[in-house]
């Protein structure tokens, strides 16, 4: 499994949004992707701004090239979301998974 991290950065007023653009956009776009595993969104408050870090998990690079294109580390990132961030990196970075403890923490 592929993680595919990616961060940004907004001001306050616009964390919300942020986040319900990636609910009601991004995500069910991912969710029709063959090879899409699932998604993690983190945030934390800074000085002045809110901080976000995407984290989706995918099967495989060719996965993750039905979503970002021939070049599976540029950024993908909607006109919609461009107005609200405030910063944002250009480029992902890919990250194998090489330890998945999630399923196996309910698991007892």
């Amino acid at each position: 499994m592929i993680a595919r991290v990616w961060r940004g950065s907004t001001l306050p007023v616009n964390a919300e949004r942020y986040v319900a653009h990636l609910r009601e956009k991004t995500f069910p776009g991912l969710r029709a992707i063959r090879g899409h595993r699932g998604a993690y969104v983190l945030r934390r408050p800074a000085a002045g701004s809110v901080d976000f870090t995407v984290v989706t998990l995918w099967d495989s690079l060719d996965a993750i090239r039905q979503f970002a294109g021939g070049d599976p580390e540029a950024a993908v990132v909607p006109d919609e979301a461009r107005m609200l961030l405030a910063s944002y990196d250009e480029r992902a970075l890919h990250w194998e998974v090489a330890l998945d403890n999630v399923r196996d923490a309910g698991a007892k």
